[in-house]
């Protein structure tokens, strides 16, 4: 088999074959096939794209191309996963209200880069918090409280790592059925039975449209189902952040918030819509069922308690679920005041995320180091009428350097009009 043959014939519109496709697997994550001919068939797949079973034998092959979780001994595990975007805090809210509703969450997740925050950040900015589990360490805290939360250890996907770093200079990144193999392969190797995806559009997304959103959705329900697993996907919008908080120990403290059944609002609506997802796929019950007992778990206080578990059992502090002054804060709190009047009508959330990363909540580069009390606190969003002076935002960080770039970029996201825009859903649509 040679490599110059599977390009050509991927060049050419024909269909790889699954030793094919194993071949350049293997053969590039071992270093035989060198980049320029990687680079090459990533090219032709980027112009030709893959077939339903093509994207299926890229992900299998890629997730089994390093270590995978083994759950086998735990019932009803599940796993989710957002496709990224800014405020989005829902893991924080959506793992321990399903924990606490009898399912096994044994979760993996990942770090933020530009304009989007990683959960693994906003967990490691509570004191003492580790994010770092050894793979006994992982299992005994979910045997013990069903609920782990931790950073990827071991070598996960290794054939993904390098194939990702290749299209991020080879501008094959956009390209979909690339997107979702990479996406499940990870998520494959994680374990879990049944997977619920939050697939983000909007400004603020890597997918920019509902219509992409949902084109990446149904190539990854197809990729989990054609593997074996329980796989459902819904859309949600991203075309204002999620919340009012945008930055790791704000976002902690919203989501405290919710499960302490102090905040209603879109972030608990979207958050207990994924629980709700959770439950049903995992204990194989109604929808409306799975609803009312995610939102029991929030009322009677089973899923703040079942956080705290999970803080403790991972040597954090519980009590920041109720003691708010134990957590990061910023030195300086600046208030942004509008240039503008008028209803705001859009929100470049894409800039309003990376002006929370220059003030000190985001990294550019994967080895920068994050201020974790850095980030934003919204008083306005779409929708909301704003007179010029109004604040519209608070700016906290520990480098006042950073204030006058990082406050022109969050008003130039900030569009306004003379009459109220139409309000849209927080879920836009849904794949089963």
């Amino acid at each position: 088999m040679r490599m110059y043959d599977i390009i050509a014939k991927k060049r050419d519109g024909g269909e790889l074959s699954d030793d094919e496709i194993s071949y350049f697997v293997h053969g590039y994550t071992s270093g035989e096939i060198p980049d320029y001919q990687a680079s090459a068939l990533l090219m032709a797949i980027y112009i030709r794209s893959m077939t339903k079973k093509e994207t299926l034998r890229l992900t299998m092959e890629m997730a089994d191309s390093g270590d995978k979780v083994d759950l086998s001994m735990f019932e009803n595990t599940v796993d989710k996963h957002s496709t990224g975007g800014v405020g989005d805090k829902t893991t924080l809210i959506a793992a321990p209200v399903a924990a606490a509703c009898g399912t096994t969450v044994a979760k993996m997740s990942g770090r933020g880069l530009g304009h989007t925050g990683g959960t693994v950040d906003k967990l490691d900015s509570i004191p003492g918090f580790s994010t770092s589990l050894s793979a006994d360490e992982f299992y005994s805290c979910v045997r013990k409280i069903g609920l782990c939360v931790t950073g990827q250890s071991g070598d996960f996907a290794p054939a993904d790592k390098k194939l990702y770093a290749l299209r991020d200079v080879t501008a094959t990144v956009s390209c979909i059925p690339l997107i979702a193999s990479s996406i499940m392969s990870k998520k494959l190797a994680a374990g879990s039975n049944s997977i619920v995806l939050d697939v983000k559009a909007g400004s603020g997304a890597f997918m920019k449209t509902a219509a992409q959103a949902r084109l990446l959705a149904e190539q990854m329900v197809e990729i989990g189902k054609g593997a074996g697993r329980k796989t459902i996907a819904i859309i949600t919008d991203m075309d204002k952040p999620l919340g009012y908080a945008i930055g790791n120990s704000l976002e902690v403290i919203e989501a405290c918030e919710v499960l302490n059944n102090r905040l209603k609002g879109e972030l608990y609506d979207v958050s207990l819509e994924l629980a709700a997802r959770m439950i049903a796929l995992s204990l194989n019950i109604s929808l409306s069922d799975a609803r009312r007992k995610a939102g029991r778990a929030v009322e009677n206080g089973s899923a703040a308690k079942k956080f705290a578990e999970m803080i403790s059992a991972q040597g954090g502090d519980a009590r920041v679920l109720n003691d708010y002054s134990l957590m990061p804060h910023a030195g300086v709190v600046y208030q942004l005041r509008s240039k503008s009047c008028g209803y705001i009508k859009k929100m470049d959330t894409e800039k309003i995320g990376t002006a929370a990363m220059m003030l000190g909540a985001g990294r550019v580069k994967k080895e920068d180091k994050i201020d974790y009390s850095a980030g934003i606190i919204l008083t306005k969003k779409t929708c909301d009428r704003v007179k010029q002076g109004e604040p519209v935002a608070y700016l906290h960080t520990c480098r006042p350097e950073t204030l006058k770039e990082a406050g022109d970029e969050f008003l130039n996201a900030l569009e306004f009009s003379d009459s109220p825009p139409k309000m849209t859903d927080e879920i836009i649509g849904e794949v089963t």
